[in-house]
């Protein structure tokens, strides 16, 4: 048996008559969608905090909603992906006198939802790369501080890590500057949580960046991607996903042709550094030419087909 578990990013998109549609629309959206995920193979899911407020509507309390995901077969919410509206006046990072703003609201929403499971807190360590240009170690060292008074308290308040997820737009980005951000943070507090797409798209190679920060690592978003990001999309904002001129998908299911993610490679380092717990599948935006059913159902085959017996 291997000690590793698989678990779903949500950012799922059902086609309707009207559109794409998300499972918390309607009920019957949210059965096929937790059905699906189940039958392929999942136990865990991760969502975004702003995901929450629907769920309360929909099942009268988040501890509801927990029942309803182990009735179908799904163990627990993994992880909760923050997701702040970064504003230099208000909340930043790379702004000290913000950070009380920070660690206040990130208290008020684990407060609201005591009842949530997670493990980890996920957070985008900085701001979009041009609010935040030009990035200096100082910029690096206020957001280390900021991050290491947030996980001290969602660590020994609600018993949550905080861990930092670097996409490739985010100001802190480059190999150099990761490497500073987790030399200037507490490692009590501040984790690392390692995305395979994003990291590539940057530049930098996952695998080496795990082998290098495996000691602080606390989860994956395992995702493929076929390109480098060779226009500097990363400047583009707010959305440098949707607005790079290169393409209009950046984001592939595991063993897509073409894929530039050694996953293979990376298991065997998971397995070598004793990696234990979960690993999540994500598939962003994979409804622009392609489906999320499909995908979700390619990348736990390949999971459970050539990924688990890495590690079996």
């Amino acid at each position: 048996m291997t000690a590793l578990r698989w678990s779903y990013m949500d950012h799922w998109r059902a086609d309707s008559p009207r559109g794409p549609v998300t499972q918390y629309t309607a009920r019957r959206h949210m059965d096929d969608f937790v059905r699906q995920i189940s039958a392929v193979g999942f136990e865990g899911l991760d969502m975004f905090d702003f995901q929450v407020f629907a769920l309360t509507g929909m099942f009268g309390s988040v501890a509801n909603y927990q029942d309803y995901l182990r009735d179908h077969g799904i163990d627990k919410i993994v992880n909760l992906f923050r997701g702040i509206m970064y504003d230099p006046r208000l909340a930043d990072p790379h702004v000290r006198g913000t950070h009380d703003e920070i660690v206040e609201s990130t208290r008020r929403m684990l407060g609201m939802w005591q009842a949530l499971e997670i493990e980890n807190l996920i957070v985008m360590p900085a701001s979009l790369y041009t609010a935040a240009a030009p990035v200096t170690d100082d910029k690096i060292k206020a957001a280390a501080e900021c991050w290491s008074r947030v996980g001290e308290m969602t660590l020994t308040e609600f018993g949550v890590r905080t861990t930092a997820h670097h996409e490739f737009f985010c100001a802190i980005r480059t190999e150099s500057d990761i490497r500073k951000f987790y030399d200037w943070s507490d490692p009590r507090y501040v984790s690392f949580f390692c995305d395979t797409a994003q990291h590539c798209i940057a530049g930098l190679d996952p695998v080496a960046l795990f082998l290098d920060l495996h000691e602080r690592c606390s989860g994956f978003h395992f995702k493929d991607t076929r390109q480098v990001d060779t226009t500097e999309a990363y400047r583009h904002s707010p959305d440098a996903e949707l607005m790079a001129p290169q393409t209009d998908r950046w984001f592939h299911e595991m063993g897509t042709e073409g894929g530039l993610v050694d996953f293979p490679r990376l298991m065997r380092a998971i397995r070598d550094t004793g990696y234990t717990g979960w690993i999540t599948v994500e598939h962003d935006k994979a409804n622009i030419g392609g489906d999320y059913a499909e995908a979700t159902a390619l990348s736990m085959w390949y999971a459970r087909n050539v990924l688990s017996e890495i590690c079996a």
